[in-house]
């Protein structure tokens, strides 16, 4: 009985790490050009996340694409992260004009783009259209 207990205790911690963590499931890196290009020539789903480290509603949002990222059905999502306050060559060539702008694509197009959303129906409807 002790045995049972302390494998489900040890498997609730780790089943609360995973939710804590969620990005783990998507790929998620800091932008890169070449990486973008190749994941929209490839045809990916891809969502750019332009944050600061400052901005509250970018902390909400991803508070919101935390537990998204981690369902099977973003496994496959490259999620390119841009800084608000340092890549303002990126944020030009985006046409990106304020911090908390989430961008989707599929494959080369623009399949969507939302700046200040977090409600989570939402933003799931923003990714869903990646697929």
């Amino acid at each position: 009985m002790f045995a049972r207990r302390l494998f489900l205790n040890g498997l609730f911690a780790l089943a609360g790490f995973a939710f804590l963590t969620p990005a783990l499931a998507a790929n998620v890196a800091p932008f890169d050009q070449a990486s973008f290009d190749a994941a929209k020539s490839a045809g990916k789903s891809i969502l750019v996340d332009v944050s600061a480290p400052w901005c509250p509603t970018c902390k909400a949002q991803k508070q919101v694409l935390g537990p998204l990222f981690a369902k099977p059905e973003y496994a496959d999502l490259n999620v390119f992260e841009v800084d608000f306050d340092s890549r303002k060559v990126v944020l030009r060539e985006l046409g990106v004009r304020q911090q908390s702008t989430l961008i989707a694509y599929k494959g080369k197009e623009e399949a969507a783009r939302s700046t200040g959303e977090t409600e989570p129906s939402a933003i799931a409807a923003l990714l869903a259209k990646t697929r």
